[in-house]
């Protein structure tokens, strides 16, 4: 039990939220730590480290210092260091990135922008 409640308070203490597969969630994330979307996500997301998991859909504008993704991105994002597209992850939509890698089989469609702007989650 103990063990438990550290690792809760591990997780609120970076401020990180975790979207499971099969949850479909429609608003607005902003977090200062990770967000982990293995769901349906339907909105603004505006976090320090992204990761999208192989049945993650965002559809929604996304403003991030890092992101990692494996599942699917529809709108535009803003990621001020690097964006790393796996290869079972598509972003459709306008990116604004600092560094861009994409593994073989990754895709990005839509506009590509490279800026040396820091992060700033506002």
């Amino acid at each position: 039990m103990n063990d438990e409640k550290n690792g809760l308070y591990s997780l609120n203490q970076y401020n990180s939220i975790t979207i499971g597969k099969g949850v479909t969630f429609v608003g607005s994330i902003s977090a200062g730590g990770k967000a982990f979307i293995n769901g349906t996500v339907t909105g603004e997301i505006s976090v320090d480290d992204l990761q999208v998991g192989e049945s993650g859909i965002i559809k929604g504008k996304i403003k991030s210092r890092k992101m990692e993704v494996h599942g699917e991105i529809h709108d535009d994002v803003s990621c001020a260091e690097h964006v790393l597209v796996q290869p079972t992850g598509l972003i459709n939509g306008k990116l604004i990135y600092g560094e861009l890698e994409i593994q073989k089989g990754g895709q990005v469609t839509g506009s590509m922008d490279q800026s040396n702007k820091p992060y700033s989650q506002r």
